[in-house]
């Protein structure tokens, strides 16, 4: 009697792996055909001298050593690294500000936690072309406070088509624009953070900024460390919101695209670009999943 209940046990978590494998097969088809195959052929381009008409040559490593040769490839992963400090440090300290504000009781307090949300959900094509016309050298509302209202300068300066001021303008703007999911993701962390904490410390004499030190970033560890990581990797392959609002902001999303489709087209070389920035992502991934997830 108890082996045939053994029996119809392992014949029934057998139907029921079947099932299960059945039902995930779809998916895993669906991700094999619209992420592993494309990651597997641009790891083969990448080998490859490949011709707008389609014929390739084979030409083993030569793109990633002329690659590692090419001055401005090296002035991209510079510039990329001034974004991904700017932007992933300025959303990170706005988004915790904000949050510890919109965790106070206040009037109108729903009001201001949903207008707070608006940049991010706003589509990203109208709020460049508003940017631009901010900074717009002729009729911009920036150059008018500046030059006009202000007097601090006589020059009216195109910060856009200045690659270097263009660098800056991007960062304020993509901490503008992703800042608020950093603070959804502090605000939900802060009001699970028992009261009895703060009360605590403040009967041990600590003060505002005591209290915040102590208990808000102790409490906050973990958030700070999911944000930073995920604004990393996200801003680490942004291409839509640099490419629209300054082009001549060569990071190597925007240098990739230029390597592939503008210009003289070398896409073996924007292929093997890829595949390194592909490695470096599949790095910092495993550190998330490993450090901070702890998987």
């Amino acid at each position: 009697m108890q082996k045939r209940e053994e029996h119809m046990s392992s014949v029934l978590i057998k139907n029921e792996s079947r099932l299960g494998l059945k039902l995930v097969a779809p998916a895993v088809g669906i991700i094999g055909l619209l992420v592993i195959y494309p990651i597997l052929f641009n790891i083969y381009l990448s080998f490859f001298d490949v011709q707008l008409n389609g014929t390739k040559t084979f030409v083993g490593m030569e793109n990633y050593t002329d690659l590692l040769g090419n001055p401005r490839y090296y002035h991209s992963i510079g510039v990329s690294v001034i974004y991904l400090i700017g932007t992933v440090i300025g959303t990170t300290v706005l988004g915790l500000a904000a949050a510890i504000l919109m965790n106070q009781e206040f009037r109108f307090r729903n009001l201001a936690r949903g207008l707070i949300l608006l940049p991010y959900f706003a589509p990203v094509i109208s709020v460049v072309f508003g940017w631009q016309f901010i900074f717009d050298p002729v009729n911009g509302i920036y150059n008018h406070v500046v030059v006009d209202v202000l007097h601090l300068t006589d020059t009216r300066e195109n910060l856009i088509g200045n690659p270097d001021s263009a660098l800056f303008v991007v960062i304020v703007f993509d901490i503008w624009k992703h800042f608020p999911i950093a603070y959804l993701l502090f605000l939900a962390k802060l009001q699970s953070v028992p009261k009895d904490l703060y009360e605590a410390a403040a009967i041990d004499g600590q003060n505002a900024w005591g209290r915040f030190w102590h208990v808000t970033l102790p409490e906050l560890r973990f958030v700070i460390a999911t944000v930073v990581l995920l604004r990393i990797i996200w801003n680490l392959n942004r291409f839509e919101d640099v490419y629209l609002l300054a082009p001549n902001v060569e990071t190597l999303p925007i240098f990739t695209y230029y390597q592939a489709f503008a210009g003289i087209v070398d896409q073996g070389v924007a292929a093997a670009i890829s595949v390194i920035q592909l490695l470096v992502l599949v790095g910092l991934i495993w550190l998330y999943v490993r450090k901070v997830l702890k998987w």
